[in-house]
């Protein structure tokens, strides 16, 4: 197994794509430990079915003083910490001109200051060893999106902080790439298919090159790759997984 023995934290691991990241990452063997709000049982039965162990930590990655209590336990429990998935997310979608402060203040929360405050806490650590994996999810709305200002600022800056983190490291063996799903079938874009007899789904598979939606594993796999030896000399890259679609 590619990251036996190495130590992981997943933010938003309870569903969908976090959920198939830190199912991908056990089966190379990593411990994984999920940080997310949502209760997590159905990630952790599907660890433990193939024989791995991980830990839940119910924390609200948009609060600094529990993102830091938490990776302080992890490193506490297991000496170290090796590899960080930043990929707890929300969406408050809603034209420019009548968004709400609070949706807008919550976007830029979740999805962009607990990617700092996550990346910032892993590489304090990781310096002190010359080596780390910091794989960040963004979106191919970064390069902007009607309805999604909020959303697309804070993928936007994601991949900055990422770019810039890794420019930062590179000497200290730490990698730190962006990965932009595209159209993945969860459970709620599968929703897509209820509406209008199917029509809405139909309109997104025809804007994909390829013709059919990923599945969360896809975006796993780009995952586990990236937190292995095999791309270690691969950083500050922005890698999308989307069968050809940019939005």
């Amino acid at each position: 197994m590619e990251l036996k023995n190495k130590i992981a934290i997943v933010t938003g691991g309870a569903q969908g794509i976090g959920q198939a990241i830190a199912v991908g990452l056990a089966k190379e063997g990593a411990f994984v430990n999920i940080f997310d709000m949502a209760p997590c049982d159905d990630t952790i039965a599907k660890i433990e079915e193939i024989g791995q162990k991980c830990q839940y930590f119910k924390v609200s990655v948009s609060n600094y003083d529990e993102v830091k209590t938490c990776f302080a336990t992890v490193i506490e429990n297991h000496g170290t910490l090796d590899i960080l998935v930043n990929n707890a997310g929300i969406n408050r979608d809603g034209m420019l001109h009548k968004m709400s402060l609070d949706n807008w203040k919550n976007v830029i929360d979740v999805d962009l200051n607990a990617t700092f405050y996550c990346t910032q806490l892993a590489i304090q650590h990781m310096r002190t060893k010359d080596y780390g994996r910091i794989i960040n999810i963004s979106s191919g709305s970064w390069l902007g999106n009607i309805g999604q200002a909020n959303y697309a600022a804070a993928k936007a800056g994601v991949v900055g902080l990422t770019k810039t983190a890794a420019r930062e490291n590179a000497r200290k063996g730490i990698t730190c790439n962006v990965i932009c799903p595209g159209f993945i079938e969860t459970s709620m874009t599968l929703k897509l298919k209820e509406i209008n007899d199917g029509k809405p789904w139909q309109t997104m598979m025809d804007k994909i090159p390829a013709g059919y939606a990923g599945k969360p594993e896809d975006v796993a796999n780009m995952v586990a790759f990236l937190a292995s030896d095999k791309a270690s000399y691969i950083t500050s890259e922005v890698i999308n997984v989307g069968g050809g679609m940019i939005v």
